[in-house]
C-alpha cells in the first residue's frame, strides 16, 4: 500500500478504507454490485420503516458511507431529499457522475463517518453493504453511532446492514480468482475472531501487479444490540437479506438492523 507524509515530514500509512476506496480499480474490481440488489434493498428499507407512505419531498436520507452512490441515487429517483457522505473523493465524483446520468439531485459530502454533521436533519439514515466496523478501536464505532444519532429528528430511522458473522464462518471461500474487466483478481480471506481481512491482488497487462487489504470488525448480534444501545438507540428488528426476509441467526447472510431514535 502507498503511503503519505505528514507535517513533520515523517511516512505515515493511511488507513486502508482511506487508500483503496479511493484508488480507481476499486469500481473494476467490484463492477459486479448489482443495482437490481440495490433498489430491492431500497424497497425493503422503505417498507419496513413506512417511509414509503409519506410524500418523498419531505422526507430526508443520509447514506452514510454512499461510495459511487448506488443506494443513494435509488433514493433519490423515488424523489427523497438525499445527501450521499463518503471518505473518497473518487467515489464522491462517479456517484456526482452517475447522478447527473440519471438526473437526479443529490447532496454530496466528504468527512470520515466518525465526523458526520450532528444537526438532527435527517429522518433517515442509512448504512448499507457492510460499511460499519473498519476502524481498530469499537469505542470508534461508537463514535459513528453517536454521531448518527445526534443526525437524526427524533423518531428518525437507522438502518445498519452487517455480515452475519456466523453465516459467514459457515460460508466463506478462504481463497479465490476471478477476471474483473482486464484485471486479473486474486482475494484470500482470514477469518479472525472477531474481524474479517481479504487481501486483493490485482495483476494487469503492462503495470505492476499492486496489493490492497480490507479489514472489517465482526459483530455478534449481541454485541451490536449492545452497542446501539449504548448509543441511545431503540432497536426495533432484523431482517436476513435485502428482500427482508426474518433473520434466521444460523441461515442469513446479512443483519440488517432496524433501529429509531426514541
Amino acid at each position: 500500500m502507498t503511503g503519505s507524509q505528514d507535517a513533520s515530514g515523517s511516512r505515515t500509512t493511511a488507513p486502508w478504507f482511506a487508500e483503496w476506496f479511493n484508488h480507481p480499480f476499486y469500481l473494476q474490481v467490484y463492477s459486479h454490485r448489482n443495482k437490481e440488489e440495490a433498489a430491492q434493498c431500497i424497497r425493503t428499507i422503505l417498507s419496513y420503516t413506512g417511509l414509503s407512505l409519506k410524500n418523498p419531498a419531505s422526507v430526508s436520507v443520509l447514506d452514510i458511507a454512499c461510495g459511487a452512490g448506488r443506494h443513494a441515487i435509488e433514493l433519490a429517483k423515488l424523489g427523497y431529499c438525499v445527501t450521499g457522505n463518503d471518505l473518497s473523493p473518487f467515489l464522491l465524483e462517479e456517484a456526482r457522475n452517475e447522478s447527473t446520468r440519471c438526473d437526479v439531485n443529490l447532496h454530496l459530502t466528504c468527512r470520515d463517518m466518525r465526523n458526520i454533521e450532528s444537526l438532527s436533519l435527517f429522518d433517515l439514515v442509512v448504512q448499507l453493504f457492510t460499511s460499519f466496523g473498519y476502524f481498530d478501536s469499537d469505542q470508534d464505532d461508537l463514535l459513528v453511532l453517536q454521531h448518527v444519532y445526534n443526525a437524526l429528528k427524533t423518531g428518525g430511522w437507522y438502518v445498519l446492514d452487517l455480515i452475519n458473522p456466523v453465516y459467514l464462518e459457515k460460508h466463506i471461500v478462504t481463497e479465490s480468482e476471478r477476471k474483473a474487466g482486464n484485471l486479473f483478481v486474486h482475494e484470500k480471506r482470514v477469518l479472525e475472531e472477531r474481524k474479517i481481512t481479504k487481501t486483493i491482488t490485482i495483476s494487469a497487462p503492462d503495470r505492476e501487479t499492486i496489493n490492497f487489504t480490507e479489514s472489517v470488525r465482526l459483530y455478534s448480534k449481541k454485541e451490536i444490540l449492545g452497542l446501539l444501545g449504548k448509543g441511545g438507540f431503540s432497536v426495533t428488528g432484523i431482517v436476513g437479506n435485502y428482500s427482508g426476509e426474518p433473520f434466521n441467526p444460523e441461515e442469513s447472510p446479512r443483519m440488517m438492523i432496524f433501529s429509531r431514535k426514541p
